[in-house]
């Protein structure tokens, strides 16, 4: 199946990881693909030149007959991701898919953290997600505008369990991933009537970011797919940014090995009304106080990480 033949798709953070077996996954599908990775050609661990990482998946795509191209600006700059958005326009004719992987970690406990360290890592995720996200969009509401009908556009990005259950060692990277969920049901809303879809996965595998955090998780050594490699998570990304998934949108995923889990969005738990105009502190302790006497949790659901895979 070859679902993504003649589209072409973005990937930023690919020249390894899970950005790397994205690419590679929408390469097999048929797309063509713009492999973004910050950095610049060096050389190996021989001193012989090297292309970079980029360069180098963008080759693997080619040698399995694809299309592929690389570019290695910063997606957390605005005017690199604008020339990220109209290098894949040139060079293959439209763009159809926006995949936001690249990030970076800068962990610490919230009361040691440095102001540079926050930044950081905001800067990457966060704004890196819109930055690319803005000029994708901008390029499929003047494709509608100019047709007169809906095109075809789909995002995929990359949140984390961080968020969702309160990592306390990463308050400024769970902060970027629950505000690339705000940024994605937003995106989803606006563009729905242009014909794109914008969706959250939150992935675990094991990269190179990720080598401390899951230090304690053995790989198998019977030769069995890694709970944690990274290709238990590119099926999902192709699926999203397929034409099945048309009606996907605005939906928060968790993946890894073997599983897929779709997120509920938040309920309320409780409501209190006043009996006057306003509430008042000894009203509100009256009504609060007791409701919390009962052992509620908090809003961190830290159940998520327990999900895994079962056969059926």
């Amino acid at each position: 199946m070859r679902p993504l033949e003649g589209k072409t798709a973005i990937v930023t953070g690919a020249g390894r990881g899970l950005g790397r077996a994205e690419a590679l996954e929408l390469g097999r599908l048929g797309a063509a693909v713009v492999v973004n990775d910050y950095g610049q050609p060096g050389r190996d661990g021989s001193g012989q030149a090297s292309a970079g990482p980029a360069e180098e998946v963008a080759e693997e795509i080619r040698a399995t007959g694809g299309q592929a191209v690389a570019h290695l600006g910063d997606v957390a700059d605005f005017g690199a991701a604008k020339e990220l958005v109209e290098l894949a326009v040139g060079a293959y004719g439209s763009l159809d898919i926006l995949v936001n992987n690249a990030g970076i970690l800068r962990d610490r406990m919230v009361f040691s953290m440095t102001e540079s360290e926050w930044d950081s890592v905001i800067r990457v995720h966060l704004k890196g997600h819109f930055n690319t996200t803005r000029f994708a969009a901008a390029h499929w509401r003047e494709l509608a505008k100019s047709t007169g009908a809906p095109g075809y556009g789909r995002i995929v990005n990359t949140s984390s369990e961080a968020f969702l259950a309160g990592s306390a060692g990463q308050p400024n990277y769970a902060a970027a991933k629950g505000g690339i969920v705000g940024l994605t049901t937003s995106t989803a809303a606006a563009l729905r009537k242009y014909g794109v879809t914008a969706n959250a996965i939150c992935p675990r595998a094991r990269t190179r970011m990720t080598e401390d955090v899951f230090a304690g998780f053995q790989e198998p050594a019977d030769g069995k797919l890694d709970a944690l490699a990274p290709e238990h998570v590119a099926p999902l990304v192709g699926y999203l940014a397929g034409p099945a998934a048309a009606t996907v949108t605005g939906q928060v995923f968790v993946v890894h090995g073997g599983m897929v889990a779709l997120l509920r969005r938040p309920q309320v738990a409780a409501k209190f009304d006043t009996e006057g105009e306003a509430f008042t502190y000894a009203e509100l302790d009256g009504v609060l106080t007791p409701y919390f006497t009962e052992p509620r949790g908090d809003f961190a659901a830290t159940e998520v990480l327990g999900l895994r895979h079962e056969r059926r």
